[in-house]
């Protein structure tokens, strides 16, 4: 019988959804994230601990990185959103 590791990480954010979303695209299919209030939650689902561990300490990196980014842009600092956007600027 193969037995299976599992952590669920929490983290409080003025932006949880903008985290949830920045951080999402790199989870793996044993990983599941979903808004709760202010705390974005995590569970990680690994065959090993050693996996479980590396898993997690990317995860860790990966929050941290969008935490930044978050909290240094500008609201309105969108980008361009799809290739029929134009950029003005230049006008």
């Amino acid at each position: 019988m193969s037995r299976r590791v599992r952590a669920t990480v929490r983290t409080a954010h003025d932006e949880p959804e903008r985290i949830a979303r920045a951080i999402s695209p790199d989870n793996t299919d044993e990983m599941q994230t979903r808004v709760d209030g202010a705390t974005v939650c995590t569970q990680i689902d690994r065959e090993t601990i050693g996996g479980l561990h590396a898993t997690v300490d990317d995860y860790v990196v990966n929050v941290a990185v969008a935490t930044t980014v978050v909290q240094n842009a500008e609201p309105t600092d969108t980008g361009l959103v799809s290739d029929s956007d134009t950029d003005t600027t230049n006008e």
